[in-house]
């Protein structure tokens, strides 16, 4: 099942499958999240997902169940 993935700020939309990794679908757009350990303990590539949770992009894939999302980026200068 393809879902609809956009990604802001930057208003990018991109389809992506059902448990596919967020970093992954991310860099297939063009778009850069910043990573820091990759295994989730540093939040350096934490996003939000559709408003309401924050998540770390590296350990996290597409959810089944929607048909589309909105990831937010968060900026951090010290990344």
């Amino acid at each position: 099942m393809s879902v609809s993935i956009r990604f802001l700020p930057d208003d990018v939309v991109v389809a992506a499958e059902v448990g596919e990794p967020l970093l992954q679908v991310a860099d297939r757009a063009g778009v850069s999240i910043p990573t820091g350990c990759l295994m989730g303990s540093c939040h350096a590539c934490e996003v939000e997902i559709d408003g309401e949770a924050s998540v770390c992009s590296c350990i996290s894939s597409v959810p089944p169940g929607r048909d589309k999302l909105t990831v937010n980026l968060f900026f951090d200068p010290t990344w």
